[in-house]
């Protein structure tokens, strides 16, 4: 039975279908332990951005739009639902869907604008090929619902509108719900964190070091610090292959601005607008007195140093 709770829900208390792709490590844009932060309380960052606040903006026109193509009529409802046997898990739909002259929603509708360069990553029109971060959220909907099918209408920029169709998948939806009872049950209740999985995670979790500490190395691990030197290694060539190139075209240019190549543009070389900086060191010699007052510590973050060592010989090992 599905629970209406009329209230503005506490993301912290709550898995939510924005959080899900990213729980399971299918998102571009947030990680596992960035919605850990976020369900601990130990980071509560500000949902206010120029991405986002245009999303919410071009939702009505995504749905009217929807609505005009299919002819259905739309349900606005700002309601929070919660999975009737999960209470930690919640949604919040666009929009619900009457379908065919049916008097309760058959189906969900979810609306979304997309940078047209990304049109790549989605499939035929009509079919579920969408991305995976966004088919694990309509999944996450029919779960807490009950409703068997979400409608996903994008908007590619202001030309390219599609609509998907997304059916449930009662096997893939038991995995997600497994998966988020896993990651709410043994990393947000236990407080722990779960695994990091990019250098910003290993710096967010260990963001403070310990002089007096030190480890020993396995010896994979110093195989790992052997193949990053390779990798630097073939880096430092192609950036000097890469410096090359653009000198050879540089001085191909002069002091042209643009070089064609069958009357099309191939290349331009031109200044910037000029912007202005403030002179920090100026300002100190002049007024020390009012630069002293905006100074403010600031910490860095953990720099990773991999130190040359010779490898050792199977005699040394031994």
């Amino acid at each position: 039975m599905l629970i209406n709770q009329d209230f503005s829900v506490d993301r912290s208390k709550y898995i939510g279908g924005s959080d899900i792709g990213a729980i399971l490590g299918l998102s571009r844009f947030r990680s596992p332990l960035e919605v850990w932060m976020e369900k601990t309380g130990k980071e509560t960052k500000q949902l206010d951005s120029l991405p986002l606040r245009f999303g919410s903006f071009a939702e009505e026109f995504v749905a009217t739009e929807y609505a005009r193509a299919t002819g259905f009529e739309l349900i606005h409802d700002e309601s929070i639902y919660i999975h009737p046997e999960h209470p930690f898990m919640s949604a919040h739909m666009d929009r619900f869907v009457l379908a065919d002259g049916s008097a309760s929603p058959s189906r969900i509708l979810e609306c979304k604008t997309a940078n047209p360069f990304t049109s790549s990553d989605w499939g035929e029109v009509g079919s579920d090929e969408v991305p995976m971060s966004y088919l694990c959220q309509c999944i996450w909907y029919m779960a807490i619902t009950n409703i068997n099918k979400v409608d996903l209408a994008v908007l590619f920029g202001n030309s390219d509108f599609r609509i998907y169709e997304i059916v449930r998948d009662m096997e893939l939806e038991n995995t997600i719900l497994d998966k988020a009872s896993f990651f709410w049950n043994d990393y947000v209740l236990k407080d722990k964190p779960p695994p990091a999985q990019s250098e910003a995670d290993c710096q967010v979790l260990f963001s403070k070091g310990d002089p007096a500490k030190s480890i020993e190395a396995k010896a994979q691990t110093l195989e790992l610090t052997q193949r990053l030197k390779l990798l630097n290694s073939e880096i430092d060539v192609r950036e000097q292959e890469i410096s090359s190139i653009k000198q050879n075209i540089m001085n191909q240019m002069g002091e042209a601005e643009s070089l064609l190549y069958q009357g099309k543009t191939i290349a331009t070389w031109k200044a910037p607008k000029p912007s202005f900086r403030l002179d920090s060191k100026r300002l100190e010699q002049e007024h020390p007195e009012i630069a002293n007052n905006y100074k403010m510590p600031v910490q860095n973050s953990r720099r990773l140093v991999i130190k040359q060592i010779d490898k050792p010989t199977q005699g040394d090992l031994s």
